[in-house]
């Protein structure tokens, strides 16, 4: 399982000489896109099943993991991928599973959750089940060089607001605090050099550390109000999922301040920061995703007020709203989308 932009590095070609050395046939699928369809997980287990496999490896980011993930969930059970939205929804556990990630920050090689969009609806949906952790993940900082600036900039703040939406969770603990902090300080050291120096291994290992960092503790301590509402982006209007957090953070992070003051203070420590109040750290955020180019808003990327209810109402449905340290009403998410724009 991979994807087309993959196809044309020779990354596929390493894995798929891998194999036949082994003796072991294969097959590739690589009609993937971008906040991955229903329809694509379905399409990819009717290959699975035709051609016989009994496992898959996923490389790539974190579209072509997740749509493995969710294949696996769906040929093990028989059932739609829909289905399984919602957690601990897959009765029987996934096929082998093995990932190659090629991005630094998405996590889903670590991670009990895959994002699937339903076409019908037009929402993504999140599936969540330790039915579907992969077996084995292989990091590798070398599968990321090939990523461009803005793809380091954008999946870079997906581990970000991974790790302060888990640090902050009202399912954190000890565990999860010590990968997520931990990422926090990685992140603000490597990732504004791995934007500026693509070919430097020393910020892509980093970056690499701190994206499994990031995916152990959100995949344990699940994540807010951030990615609530960048799910509801993704499904209405296609957006970029790593950007839709870096616009969102600061602004969500203004409204949990008070719920959460302590863990924040903790969070701006880890950057560095004085830990001083909510300004600090919002300035920070602010500053640092546009440093690193993303310095536009929802509206620059096509989001308009007559979009705000429907986004709203579906970020109120997303279950990682669950576990956000403050529970918000649907009008403090709509202000918060106006914020943003």
């Amino acid at each position: 399982m991979t994807d087309r932009g993959l196809m044309k590095t020779g990354f596929v070609e390493d894995v798929s000489s891998s194999l036949e050395e082994e003796g072991l046939e294969y097959v590739i699928f690589d009609d993937v896109t971008p906040n991955p369809r229903d329809h694509e997980v379905m399409e990819g287990a009717e290959v699975f099943d035709a051609e016989e496999c009994n496992m898959i490896v996923a490389l790539g980011g974190g579209s072509p993991i997740d749509c493995a993930k969710a294949m696996g969930a769906v040929v093990s059970n028989r059932m739609h991928v829909l289905d399984f939205e919602g957690v601990d929804m897959i009765p029987t556990p996934s096929v082998p599973i093995i990932c190659i990630p090629t991005t630094a920050g998405t996590g889903a090689d670590v991670s009990q959750f895959a994002i699937i969009l339903d076409t019908r609806r037009m929402v993504k949906i999140a599936i969540i089940s330790k039915a579907m952790i992969p077996d084995a993940s292989l990091i590798d900082p070398e599968t990321t060089v090939t990523m461009d600036r803005e793809l380091t900039a954008s999946t870079g703040m997906d581990a970000l607001a991974h790790s302060i939406e888990a640090y902050v969770s009202n399912a954190s603990f000890h565990l999860t605090d010590l990968n997520a902090l931990d990422a926090i300080r990685i992140i603000s050291r490597c990732l504004p050099s791995a934007v500026d120096e693509p070919e430097n291994m020393e910020y892509r290992e980093g970056m690499m550390l701190a994206s499994l960092e990031a995916g152990l503790a959100f995949s344990n301590a699940s994540l807010g109000l951030v990615h609530a509402m960048a799910h509801s982006l993704g499904g209405k209007l296609d957006m970029a999922h790593g950007e839709a957090n870096a616009l969102l953070l600061e602004h969500v992070i203004e409204f949990n301040y008070p719920g959460a003051t302590e863990r924040y203070h903790e969070i701006a420590r880890a950057m560095g920061l004085r830990g001083s109040g909510p300004a600090e750290l919002i300035d920070y955020i602010r500053e640092f995703r546009s440093s690193i180019g993303i310095d536009m808003t929802l509206e620059d990327l096509g989001v308009g007020e007559d979009d705000i209810p429907e986004l709203a109402e579906a970020s109120m449905k997303d279950p990682c709203i669950v576990t956000n340290p403050v529970r918000p009403s649907i009008e403090d998410v709509e202000a918060i989308f106006r914020r943003a724009l």
